[in-house]
């Protein structure tokens, strides 16, 4: 659902999405939810085999992954994932969405009923600035939050910490963790020091004796 372009400036998938499609085996079935233009299917698609679908409200972007020869719904994700059956896919993609979801535990959910793993990314709300600019009396604006408090479609933020117990309370067991720092994938002090955090997850529904890689 973020507008941020999949593509990068020297036209390589983005950074955290290259990541993502590292988590994921060639010749899995992926549905990427908010696909946007659909780069980060048809990347899947053309380097690992991937069967993937993908589901988007936005006209532009449901046009432009046509034009990708992504298979692609028009739907609301707050309407839920009715649509596709209890583990129908490998793997479902949540990027830069999360936290405009009015719905959280629900799309969450979801995702660990339709699919083994999920993948969500989402601003961290611990980074260091955002204190800062707090303290100073003004809700932060940083390159991953780039709206003023009145405009913001970001409703649900929240840190590193604060996913990972709420996922705990869903049953989601998490498997891997990638923070990056404007254009870097960090490691060190991600709470404090990352803008963008990746979350790859399993559902305790599923039984743990394979796993992607």
């Amino acid at each position: 659902m973020s507008d941020v372009p999949q593509i990068g400036p020297d036209g390589t998938l983005r950074l955290d999405l290259a990541r993502i499609a590292r988590w994921i085996s060639p010749g899995s079935r992926v549905l990427d939810l908010g696909c946007g233009d659909g780069a980060l299917l048809a990347h899947l698609r053309d380097e690992k085999q991937v069967v993937g679908a993908g589901v988007e409200l936005n006209d532009d972007h449901v046009i432009a992954s046509v034009r990708r020869g992504v298979h692609v719904i028009q739907q609301n994700l707050e309407e839920g994932l009715a649509l596709f059956g209890d583990g129908q896919f490998d793997t479902v993609v949540l990027s830069k969405t999360l936290q405009s979801m009015h719905h959280t535990e629900h799309i969450l959910r979801e995702m660990a009923r339709v699919a083994r793993f999920g993948i969500v990314s989402f601003p961290n709300f611990g980074y260091w600035t955002h204190g800062w600019s707090i303290l100073r009396g003004h809700m932060p604006v940083t390159g991953e939050m780039p709206y003023q408090w009145y405009d913001t479609p970001n409703i649900h933020l929240c840190t590193l910490r604060d996913f990972e117990r709420l996922a705990a309370s869903l049953a989601l067991r998490i498997v891997d963790l990638a923070t990056f720092n404007t254009r870097r994938e960090i490691s060190l002090l991600p709470e404090w020091r990352c803008t963008l955090a990746v979350y790859r997850f399993e559902s305790n529904h599923h039984c743990p004796s394979s796993r992607e890689n």
